[in-house]
């Protein structure tokens, strides 16, 4: 694996002669070897037409492409890390959540409203993650950065999974997503907890969860 994770919040990276990768900019806390870094205006393979909505819309996040022959220790903002591998499918993640990825995956921009509408847009708003969203696909590894740390919860058929926009970082698989309302009586008489919309996804997959509502 081209990522392994030192601690919670830092991951070392194998960077080989053909094999480029790419992180956020200022994310490079050491390295070995003989390492390059370049600044990016793209992630992944065909990623130039793809940022162009996000630029658009303001929110892309810089990156640099990292290549040559040693080691490279990655972190950020003391966040937590967690390495995420991809075999041939998708992760949807917002791209201010991405520590470093292989340069194997290709990079695409999903527009929000393209899952749910107008809820997909409401989502976006609500979650403060904007009108877009990251799509990385293909096989290679993912570091991504959240808050109190990651977990994992399965996502089946029979049992879909709920979770708070604000605590949501990633997922993928073959899953659909909406934004529905957890309104009651307590909302009602100003008792409630402050809770009032989950993101409810359904199909087959698996979804990350930071152990906070804090936002990077």
């Amino acid at each position: 694996m081209t990522f392994r994770e030192i601690n919670d919040k830092m991951v070392e990276a194998t960077v080989l002669p053909g094999r480029r990768l790419f992180s956020q900019r200022g994310a490079m806390l050491a390295y070995r070897g003989e390492v390059s870094f370049t600044p990016s205006v793209q992630g992944g393979q065909g990623g130039l037409m793809s940022m162009i909505g996000r630029r658009v819309a303001g929110e892309a996040t810089p990156l640099m492409s990292v290549e040559g022959s040693g080691t490279v220790f990655f972190g950020h903002g003391g966040h937590h890390v967690h390495v995420i591998t991809l075999t041939g499918d998708t992760l949807y993640v917002e791209a201010d959540r991405l520590l470093a990825f292989e340069g194997t995956l290709r990079q695409g921009t999903m527009f929000m409203g393209s899952q749910g509408g107008v809820m997909g847009l409401v989502r976006g708003q609500v979650t403060g993650q904007g009108l877009f969203t990251t799509t990385l696909q293909g096989q290679g590894a993912v570091a991504v950065m959240a808050h109190g740390g990651v977990f994992e919860i399965p996502i089946t058929p029979q049992r879909p999974v709920h979770v708070d926009p604000q605590a949501y970082v990633a997922h993928h698989g073959d899953v659909r997503n909406r934004l529905s309302t957890a309104l009651g009586w307590r909302d009602m008489v100003g008792r409630g907890s402050g809770e009032a919309f989950q993101l409810e996804l359904s199909g087959s997959g698996t979804v990350y969860v930071q152990a906070s509502e804090e936002k990077l």
